[in-house]
């Protein structure tokens, strides 16, 4: 099995063209809108520069020749420009923005998506923070570079080379002067952006740790309290919170410095003109216009230089981003894939296992060579001490777990050869942890299908009888639960799992147990429902109260991962072996009889 992935540990290129490319396929169904930004980009920046030429213009024939008309007229088209420049950044930013909601939203989707069809061992190795920065932080960096970096570069490009072009046709000598300053600008930006990146990364490694650590503490904030560590888990996050910190003031101290460094050689550029320039103009060799316009253009020419590190900047985030979702969505070998080709309607309900090896990592194996059958109609009961690996046989039934060896049939058919949506709809699971999502209790009960009729959901509830307590909430079906369901009691909480697993009516119904966290009272109505819910089904019950299953047709021992015993509750009490230990346990010698 594949080891944990670390999507922090970043390959180290400044822009990988391979991901790039793979970034595409986000926008290509989108290309039309990436035209039109292109178009909008462009024109913004080409009538930009247009008004520092029109000045000089004014200044050397309108108000040099005293002509107030022409002067009029330069000031209209000046204003026009102007508001035509305002019309086309209003729609290059829609246009830019939507496209980069439209791309996130279908990477979003996939990345949820994919994140569903996992295996459960790739959620036991890899922190849930982790993934929830996936979908959430590193998609929104993306975001700002399909919105922000990838079109608006090209007006920025266009804008310095026009600029360049209507400088040297105006003045060589003059544009050179302006020119000078590149060299150090170029520098200080090449050790920005390795030093931003660089902080960047790590910045993005503090922030997984930082989701990591909240979304694990604030799920288990009951532990906390009652062991009183909080002082203890707030020196944890403490330290955690300073590296964030620290981490973030390094990247801001990197940019307090590369900004003002651009700003001071604008206006050293801007110094130079006015010293050379003005030189030039006292001795009549360039004019008051063309002055003018030259200092206009630099303000214009460093704003661009400026964007584009910002710019690079934000792909050099992308990258980052990118690589780690694409790590996610490149971990092939822990997707379960739906590849089988059966879609049964119904099965009859035969399960076997053949000598199946499972193990969570590579040389620890929770179940060894089992082998067992459960049989149509009948009851199979596994018990066994705690890691005796039961719960991975029911996780082996459902797929969530892959096999190292050996096989499991039902219907002798290789699990594997089914659909996995159609294998999962035909096996019912009632989970001794039972998870409930936040909404109406008529949503959880059907979980969003709306094509299950009220009356199913009312005779379900009636048959585990659980439709009391649920007419008694607030509002009955329609009741609000919190998030996990933390304001229904235990009890109550797996009375709506029997409802679920009814309401979706399988051939095989596996039971991990689902009788161990309710009280005596809440256990005899779940046993009267248990007694239809399986009748003419296939019924798997890992029992820990041995009281529960002693009906069972079939009772199988697991002990450290191996098939031990089996039988009926009468003759493994009589074998004497390890079913008749666990037994005295929760009973005294006189009640085993």
């Amino acid at each position: 099995m594949s080891a944990p992935f670390h999507e922090d540990e970043p390959s180290g290129k400044a822009l990988d063209w391979q991901l790039l490319k793979r970034l595409f396929t986000y926008v290509r169904p989108h290309k039309k809108w990436v035209a039109w930004g292109v178009v909008f980009s462009v024109t913004a920046s080409l009538l930009g520069p247009l008004r520092p030429w029109l000045s000089h213009y004014a200044i050397d024939h309108s108000i040099a020749e005293g002509d107030w008309q022409g002067l009029h007229l330069i000031g209209a088209a000046i204003l026009g420009l102007l508001i035509l420049e305002v019309l086309f950044q209003f729609g290059l930013t829609y246009i830019t923005q939507y496209l980069g909601q439209k791309a996130i939203y279908d990477l979003r989707q996939q990345i949820f998506s994919f994140i569903q069809y996992l295996n459960l061992s790739f959620f036991d190795k890899n922190p849930i923070g982790r993934l929830i920065s996936r979908v959430t932080s590193d998609v929104e960096v993306l975001n700002e570079m399909f919105s922000s970096g990838l079109v608006a570069v090209f007006g920025d490009l266009f804008r310095l080379v026009f600029i360049l072009v209507l400088m040297f046709l105006t003045d060589w000598k003059l544009s050179l002067i302006t020119l000078s300053v590149l060299p150090p600008m170029i520098y200080a930006s090449f050790l920005f952006r390795r030093k931003a990146r660089e902080s960047y990364l790590e910045v993005r490694g503090q922030v997984a740790k930082l989701m990591t650590f909240l979304q694990e503490h604030i799920t288990g904030m009951q532990i906390i309290q009652i062991f009183n560590r909080e002082n203890r888990e707030m020196d944890r996050f403490k330290k955690i919170n300073s590296d964030h910190r620290d981490a973030h003031i390094r990247g801001i101290f990197y940019y307090s410095v590369f900004y003002p460094v651009v700003d001071f050689l604008s206006s050293l550029a801007i110094a130079l003109i006015i010293w050379y320039g003005g030189g030039e103009a006292v001795q009549s060799g360039v004019t008051l216009g063309v002055l003018f316009m030259f200092i206009q253009y630099v303000e214009q020419f460093f704003r661009p230089i400026r964007d584009l590190s910002e710019k690079y900047d934000i792909m050099q985030r992308a990258m980052a981003s990118s690589e780690r979702i694409f790590k996610l969505l490149d971990r092939e070998p822990w997707v379960e894939k739906t590849d089988g080709q059966i879609k049964p309607p119904a099965l009859r309900g035969q399960v076997e296992f053949r000598n199946v090896w499972s193990a969570y990592t590579d040389d620890q194996f929770v179940l060894k060579g089992v082998s067992f059958e459960a049989r149509p109609g009948e009851k199979t009961a596994i018990v066994g001490a705690t890691g005796s690996g039961k719960t991975t046989i029911i996780s082996l039934i459902n797929r969530f777990y892959p096999l190292s060896s050996g096989s499991i049939l039902i219907d002798g058919i290789p699990v594997e050869s089914f659909d996995l949506p159609s294998l999962r709809n035909r096996i019912g699971v009632v989970l001794q942890d039972v998870f409930l999502f936040t909404g109406s209790v008529y949503d959880n009960l059907t979980l969003g299908n709306r094509e299950i009729p009220m009356e199913s959901v009312l005779k379900a509830a009636q048959l585990v009888q659980a439709h009391d307590f649920i007419s008694a909430l607030p509002g009955g079906y329609e009741f609000m639960l919190t998030e996990r369901g933390g304001n229904l009691s235990a009890g109550q909480r797996q009375l709506i799992s029997f409802i679920r697993v009814l309401l979706y009516n399988p051939d095989i119904v596996i039971l991990d147990e689902a009788t161990s966290s309710v009280d005596t009272t809440t256990e005899a109505l779940i046993q009267n429902a248990i007694e239809v819910i399986l009748q003419n089904r296939t019924a798997i019950i890992i029992a820990h109260r041995l009281s529960t299953i002693h009906r069972s047709d079939k009772i199988i021992v697991l002990h450290k991962g191996e098939v031990r015993e089996s039988g009926t509750h009468t003759e493994l009490l009589a074998a004497n072996g390890i079913y008749r230990k666990l037994y005295q346990l929760q009973y005294s010698e006189q009640e085993i009889g």
